[in-house]
Parts: C-alpha cells; sequence; structure tokens
C-alpha cells in the first residue's frame, strides 16, 4: 500500500493529515488523488459512501488553486445541506497548515445574505447545493466564469432528488473548466448521460465492483410475521444495548408513529422526516452528532446527505421499495475503515426482494434468529456488569464514603448487593421479557405462509386478469386513476416518484395499484378509498418552483 508522501501532495497537506492521525490512503484516495493532481482530466469516481472521498476531491482542490486569486476558482456541488456542511468542515481541517485559501459552504435554509457576504471577501473553493447556487448564479452573486474545477459529489443522489437539470444548468455555466470530476456510489443511466455531454474522454476509476456494497458491512436479516415489526424493531435494539444507528422507514408517518413510540417507552430517539423544519432538522441533527440521542429514524428523502461517523447499525424497518436505495441505507455504518451492520426486518414473502438486493450488493445475507426475551435480558445484564466494572473511579473523592458505605452495607453479603444493583438496572428489562413471546417465523409457519399465499396468489392472479381486461375498458374496480402533472422531465424515477406522492400525503404503498410515467405527466392508480387524500394533500403544492396539478383522471 502507498503513503501519502507518495501521492504527489506538498508538505503543507502532509502536515495536516499527520495531524489529523491518517497514516494511508484509502483505496479511493490512493487511485485518484494522483490523476486529479494534474488538474487537466475528467475523472469518474465509483465508489461507496464512506471510503474518502471528501479527501480524495480535497487534497488535490487545496493543491490545484492559486492563493494569490480571490475568486471562485473551484466548485463542490452536493445533494444536501448537511453534506456541503460535511464537505468545507473536512477541507477546513485540511488546509489548517496552509495560508490564504478560504472555503465557504452555500445552501438553503441559511442567510444568502451572509453567504453572499462570504463570497464577496474573497473565496478560491465553493461548496454548494444545487438550488442555493443557482439562487446566486440568477442575482449575479457569484461568477463561475473563472472556475477551472467542478466536482459533482453524490451525483445519483442528486439525480435521485430531481436536480439533473440543475447540473445541467450548472455545467453549461462553467464554460472555462479544466476539468470535472464526478463521485457516485452506484452509475444509473442519467449519470452516464451527463458524462458524454459534458466530460471528455473522462478517467474512470471504480473500486470494489459498480453499484456493490461495502465489505466492512454485516448484511443480516431477520423474518417475522408483518404484524411483528414493530416488536422485533424493540427487540433487535434491545439486544444491541451499545448501539448508536439510523432506522429507515418507507414514509414520514411511520417514522413519526414509530420515533412517538419508542420515546414514550424511554428510548433516546427522534424522527427525521419531510415535516421538519430546516430549523428542527438541525437541532434533531445536532442532538444526534452529539449522541444526545442513541437512535434516529428517517424516511429515504430526509436521510440524504447525512454523514455522521460512528454509526454502528442501520436497521431497515422496511425493505425500500427500489433495490439501489439500500446501498445508500446501509453506507451510512461500516464507514473509514469501521465495521457496521445493516439490518433488515423481513416477512417471509419479501425474501425474493431481498435475493434481488443481494444480488445487486454482490455481500451474502446472513439470517438470524430474533433474539428471545430471556436472550435480551442476559445481553443487557452482561453489557451493563461490563459498564460497571469500566467505570472511571480515579475522579472524585469516593474514599471519604467508604467507611459510610462499608457500615451501611455491614449485614448484607456482597452478592445481595450485586443482586440489588442488577434490580435497580433490570427491573423494567425482567417484567417486560418475562413471558416475551417468539417472534420468529418458523418452518412450520412458512407452510402455512406459502399454502395461504398461493391461495392469494391464484386469487390476485384471476383479480389482476380480470382487472387488466377492465382497465381496457377504464374501469379500474376499487382504483381511481389520478392525474399528476410530474413526470421523468422532473427527475424522478418510478421509485423516487412513487416515495415522493407517498410522504406527501401519508399513505402506505398498498393503496397504489398501476403508476404509467411519462415524461411530463404521470397516471396513478390509487385505492378509490385513499384517492381524496392523496388528492388534497398533492393538488396545489409546489416541486422545484412550479405548481403541482392533480385530479381525477376520468373527470379531466
Amino acid at each position: 500500500m502507498m503513503s501519502f508522501e507518495e501521492l504527489g501532495l506538498n508538505e503543507q497537506l502532509l502536515a495536516s493529515i499527520k495531524e489529523l492521525g491518517f497514516e494511508t490512503p484509502t483505496a479511493i484516495q490512493e487511485k485518484a488523488i494522483p490523476v486529479l493532481l494534474s488538474g487537466t482530466k475528467d475523472f469518474i469516481g465509483l465508489a461507496q459512501t464512506g471510503t474518502g472521498k471528501t479527501a480524495a476531491f480535497g487534497l488535490p482542490l487545496l493543491q490545484l488553486v492559486s492563493t494569490t486569486d480571490k475568486h471562485p476558482q473551484a466548485l463542490i456541488v452536493c445533494p444536501t445541506r448537511e453534506l456541503c456542511i460535511q464537505i468545507v468542515n473536512d477541507i477546513e481541517s485540511f488546509k489548517k497548515q496552509m495560508r490564504g485559501i478560504s472555503v465557504v459552504a452555500v445552501y438553503g435554509g441559511a442567510s444568502i445574505g451572509m453567504q453572499i457576504k462570504d463570497i464577496k471577501r474573497g473565496v478560491q473553493l465553493v461548496a454548494a447545493t444545487p438550488g442555493r447556487l443557482i439562487d446566486l448564479i440568477e442575482r449575479k452573486a457569484i461568477n463561475l466564469e473563472q472556475i477551472k474545477y467542478v466536482v459533482l459529489d453524490e451525483a445519483d443522489e442528486m439525480l435521485n432528488m430531481g436536480f439533473q437539470d440543475d447540473i445541467e444548468f450548472i455545467l453549461q455555466n462553467t464554460p472555462k473548466r479544466d476539468s470535472t470530476w464526478l463521485f457516485s456510489a452506484t452509475m444509473p443511466p442519467e449519470i452516464r448521460k451527463v458524462s458524454r455531454r459534458y466530460m471528455k474522454e473522462p478517467f474512470e476509476l471504480t473500486v470494489g465492483k459498480a453499484n456493490t456494497g461495502n465489505k466492512n458491512i454485516d448484511h443480516q436479516y431477520y423474518v417475522t410475521p408483518a404484524q411483528r415489526r414493530y416488536e422485533t424493531l424493540k427487540r433487535l435494539i434491545d439486544f444491541n444495548p451499545g448501539i448508536y444507528g439510523l432506522i429507515f422507514t418507507r414514509t414520514k408517518a411511520d417514522a413519526q408513529e414509530i420515533a412517538e413510540k419508542l420515546t414514550r417507552e424511554g428510548y433516546d430517539i427522534d424522527a427525521l422526516h419531510g415535516d421538519l423544519t430546516q430549523q428542527q432538522r438541525d437541532k434533531v441533527m445536532g442532538q444526534f452528532r452529539d449522541k444526545s440521542l442513541q437512535l434516529l429514524i428517517a424516511t429515504d428523502v430526509a436521510a440524504r446527505g447525512i454523514d455522521v461517523q460512528g454509526i454502528t447499525h442501520v436497521i431497515n424497518y422496511e425493505l425500500p421499495d427500489d433495490t439501489e436505495v439500500y446501498t445508500h441505507r446501509s453506507g451510512r455504518t461500516g464507514r473509514a475503515g469501521n465495521t457496521g451492520i445493516s439490518m433488515s426486518i423481513i416477512h417471509a414473502r419479501e425474501m425474493y426482494r431481498l435475493k434481488q438486493i443481494e444480488k445487486m450488493v454482490q455481500q451474502p445475507f446472513h439470517r438470524f434468529e430474533i433474539p428471545s426475551g430471556k436472550d435480551v435480558c442476559r445481553k443487557q445484564f452482561f453489557f451493563f456488569m461490563d459498564k460497571l466494572l469500566q467505570a472511571d473511579i480515579s475522579h472524585g473523592d469516593y474514599e471519604t464514603y467508604i467507611p459510610m458505605l462499608t457500615e451501611k452495607f455491614a449485614n448484607i453479603s456482597k452478592e445481595e448487593v450485586l443482586k440489588r444493583v442488577a434490580a435497580l438496572e433490570f427491573d423494567r428489562f425482567l417484567k417486560y421479557y418475562e413471558n416475551a413471546e417468539d417472534l420468529n417465523v418458523r418452518e412450520r409457519d412458512n407452510v402455512r405462509d406459502r399454502k395461504t399465499s398461493g391461495r392469494n396468489d391464484r386469487r390476485e392472479d384471476t383479480r389482476d386478469k380480470g382487472r387488466s381486461r377492465q382497465q381496457e375498458y377504464n374501469a379500474n374496480g376499487d382504483y381511481t386513476k389520478l392525474f399528476v402533472n410530474l413526470g421523468s422531465k422532473d427527475g424522478f424515477y418510478k421509485a423516487s416518484f412513487l416515495q415522493f406522492i407517498l410522504d406527501m400525503s401519508d399513505l402506505r404503498k398498498d393503496v397504489l395499484g398501476k403508476i404509467d410515467m411519462r415524461e411530463m405527466n404521470s397516471w396513478v392508480e390509487v385505492d378509490s378509498k385513499a384517492a381524496k387524500q392523496m388528492v388534497r394533500a398533492i393538488d396545489g403544492k409546489n416541486y422545484k418552483g412550479r405548481r403541482i396539478r392533480m385530479n381525477d383522471a376520468n373527470s379531466r
């Protein structure tokens, strides 16, 4: 393995790296930095989150920009405010030994006036979210004419969030750039299209295999009846007492409901979803980063761009609808060379989807038994005892109290003292798990499920055939077909569009039927009982400055 000294970095950067405690470069850093230091080569880097991509592009940028020129020379575009702030913080730490270089973060939800002042003071590197950057361009508050280097970080996430037009607009407004560097975890066709249009013979680098998962992550799954998901989630949390994790749900309603339930039961948890204001979101993220919260529950949309060090577990309360989303979820753990665990709670009929994900990430998924109540109590007990033995008693004048303690416990044996300590700590657990049920789906349940499922599937097949015949005559049975003026031109895939309308309407996926997406418009079949709720929630709202129209397709 190469050292940082062999990559061609200057002495100031090497001194900062040493001060930060970095010993050897990661795979992406080792292979990308020598190429990027030339400054003239377009570059595509495919690597999972948490592999050290910020240093891979941040260190070369710091070496390439001129300290004498006080105008923006390098532009880093990323999908979210959190990632933007994280990138700037990392670059600030990389340039500690360098003088005359300024970097600024520009993103929505903060004072644009202050950001404009920061830019006018003189800056070489700008990290920005697409929306705020375009706002600054249109106000003529930032001049991109002299930008030499453009970095698109988490490019697949930006496309999933509907930023394709924004990215192309930004690239069109940086005509004098020497090179474009694109970093992504996956390579969907849209990214390939952007690269062909705006990059010239890019150097392509894949660390690991494209679209595969991080090898430092242990992928586990637990099979339980669908109605026992919440109890299974609780049991997995209790069985991992040192957990510092993210829990993913498909809808913001689920995220809020589960967070409220767990909070009432004494867990340090909060929810992150689209209904939060930026101030509320910042507060929740601050509490999670400083570990005041042990758990954060989030939707995929709300969690985009979260970069928090030390996450031990990711729990998929439900599998994502889009298999590629799993890579982004699990990639929140196992970062910077650390190991992590990604757990998925599924029911028996979801095995085929799990196999699809397993095939995509090219990592084995291990089935584990849901712990019994006794297992949980035992694990909690040993965790507490380890904490007791490791407690720091070097501070404080504990010796003063020893005589009083000795006198107080004179007639109680050591064993009884330990029992009483255990009772204080574990009374709640012991009572709760005293008669805990087995939450696992056993083989006999699988057989029964398969028989029932077979009958149901045959019924569904009959219904589907009947429904498809009905659809030819615009008679959708229990479904109402809705029209909406959003389509692929707005940056949606079917999966991201589905997530968007479910998040907006607080409905579950099972209310949806067929989705027909076109470039400018889409038609969505919705359970007739839920159709009015969806229309009320979405019609008239704004998406990227455009008013959304949604109505009954047959009444247009």
